[in-house]
Parts: structure tokens; sequence; C-alpha cells
């Protein structure tokens, strides 16, 4: 072997781990606007701290946890350029999820992977997610960048997280709660959130044909702005209904649908009847079936349909969790409420038809 041959290197196979020290450089002063007391430490060790001495004061403590990413809504981010908005998504996709069993999100922790590490983009990454924790009363405690050449392109990425929160047990929501004469009141969604991307992206791109540049009059601003709209967290909102309210469950409204994730609550014998009349979705959802000649019914299994939350409490307690929704500056309403279905399957079923 000549004497002149350069030896393999981190570097040489793609590696940049100068770039990945500035990136956690970068990042730090937005990790730090998520810190919350118990939090021990700063950014750079290899575990984030967490003081579990903060729990004394529950009689039980109930520690919930939850992971989940963006899915493809990272394509339209990266071809957008645009990187700071997708943090929110990842942060409501993981603290909304906690929440549905009344737990309070303590702490969460990232993992953002990339074929070639831009500090500046990273950095952008990172500031959505810090930002999203800082809505969800959360800390962002550490996380994982990794670069993988050879296997994403130098653009492609895609983002992790998970989170981790707290619940007395005497205060535990779900299922076992609900009631017959339950209402089902309906938070609304800023739109899409991060859920149907592969259904979404194949209507506009591959069977519309347009360009994520093109003025879409119903939206009043570009295709891309409007997919890119960053997921609502509604975590701190349904902390508070459910101090102020009796709360028996929540329904994170994701991959699925309404119907299926508002099932996933609702106890054997007793059903869920929700009514379409009682909502308009928002322009993004008939155009994505429109422009794709998508089924009502697929369309429905697949998005939110302008609901990204629901709430099931007493009759007698909807009007005030309204006000308290209303005071918070949450979009909400009566939209459907529990029944006896015995002999029938337990679940949810949509009826009537969209306002407007």
């Amino acid at each position: 072997m000549s004497e002149t041959t350069t030896g393999a290197s981190y570097a040489a196979a793609g590696v940049d781990i100068e770039a990945g020290d500035r990136a956690v450089e970068l990042m730090k002063e937005w990790v730090k606007k998520t810190r919350r007391p118990e939090v021990l430490g700063g950014l750079g060790g290899f575990a984030g701290l967490f003081d579990a001495s903060a729990l004394k004061r529950y009689e039980r403590p109930l520690l919930a946890s939850a992971t989940d990413g963006v899915g493809t809504k990272v394509d339209l981010a990266r071809k957008m350029g645009v990187y700071d908005t997708i943090g929110h998504d990842l942060v409501g996709m993981v603290v909304d999820d906690l929440v549905v069993c009344g737990a309070e999100p303590l702490f969460m922790t990232d993992y953002i992977c990339v074929g070639k590490v831009h500090p500046e983009r990273v950095a952008a990454i990172v500031k959505g997610i810090a930002e999203g924790c800082v809505l969800a009363g959360c800390a962002l405690v550490g996380g994982e960048t990794a670069e993988h050449p050879g296997l994403l392109g130098e653009d492609d990425f895609d983002v992790a997280g998970a989170g981790t929160g707290v619940v007395e047990a005497d205060r535990l929501l779900g299922a076992d709660r609900i009631r017959t004469g339950d209402a089902v009141i309906a938070m609304a969604s800023s739109g899409l959130h991060s859920n149907g991307y592969s259904l979404v992206r194949h209507v506009v791109f591959d069977r519309a044909g347009w360009s994520l540049d093109r003025e879409v009059a119903e939206f009043g601003r570009t295709l891309g702005e409007e997919l890119l709209e960053p997921t609502k967290i509604y975590s701190l909102d349904c902390l508070a209904l459910a101090r102020t309210t009796e709360v028996h469950a929540f329904s994170h409204i994701t991959g699925g649908g309404l119907a299926a994730n508002l099932a996933r609550v609702i106890p054997d014998g007793l059903h869920a009847t929700v009514d379409r009349s009682t909502w308009t979705p928002g322009a993004v959802f008939d155009v994505v079936g429109t422009a794709g000649r998508v089924e009502r019914l697929e369309l429905e299994k697949t998005l939110n349909m302008g609901v990204g939350m629901m709430a099931v409490v007493p009759r007698e307690s909807a009007d005030a969790a309204l006000t308290t929704l209303a005071d918070r500056g949450v979009d909400a309403w009566i939209a459907g409420e529990i029944t006896e279905r015995a002999g029938h399957a337990t679940g949810a079923t949509l009826t009537g038809d969209y306002a407007g």
C-alpha cells in the first residue's frame, strides 16, 4: 500500500462530528426554554435527569409513557425548507396521547435522524420541539441526533420522540368512568395535524399534480403552507378541563380517524354517537376529498375531519366544560352522546351530514 494513501475515517464515511457539536450548541438556548424545576443538569449528558421526589405529593402516582413520530409530513418540511414547525407536530403526537388518561406530561426526549448534519437545520427542528414542549408544559430533557450517510440523502431527515407523564391513580381517566347519557365534546383541530399524509400527498401530488407553491383559494395561502400547519397541542387545555370539571375520558384523534379513536375509550355495552351536523370540517378536508375523489368514509377513517381531541363528560358538566375551553381559546362543541348498545358492537358511529 502506498504511504500517501489516505486512511479511512468517520468523516470520509460521511459523518461530521464537528457539525454535530455545532448543532448541539445552537439548540441549547431552545432546550433551556423548556426547563422545569424538577430537571437536573443541562444538555450534553448521557441521560436527562428528572427529580422524581416531585412525585411525593401524589398518593399513588402512575407513570404514563408514549412515543410517536410525525410520519411523511417531514417530507413536506424538507421540500419547503421549513424546519421549525415540525417539532410542534412531534410534541403534539406524544403529549396528547399522555393526557388522554389524565396524565400531566413531565418530560420528553427526541430522536432526529439525518442524512447529513446541517447544524442550523437541526437546531431549527429542535427549536420547534422546544416550543411545543413549552405549549405542553413539559421539559425537553435530552435527545439524539444521528447522521446516516448512505442510508438517507443529504437533505433527508426523520424525527421521533418519547414522553413521560404522571397521573394520580384515583384520577385515571378511561372507559371505566363512562356512563350512559354522557356528552361527547369535540375540540377543533388546526388542520390535518400529523396523520394521513401518505393519502394527502398521493392525492395532491400524484393525482391532482399540484405543487407546494400553488395558491389555493379555499386556504387563502399556498398548498404547502396549509399542509405544514402545525398540530394543535391540547395537553394543558385538557388538564385544565379535568381540574375544573368532571371528565370521564379523552380521545386523541390521530391515525384511524374520529370514530376508531373514540371507540378505543368506549366500554362494553355502550356506544358513542357523533353527529356530523354539529360542525363543518376545514377546507383542507373538502379539497383533499374532491381533488382525489376520495369517498367520505375513506376520508373519515384516515383524517381527523376537523376534530383533534374529544372529551366525554357527564351531561350536566357539558356547559361548564365548554366554558372552560372557550376561556382557554379552544373551539369546542357538544358533538354527540353515549348510549346503551346492548347486543350490538361497542364503538362509535358518525351520523348525519356535515354542516355547511
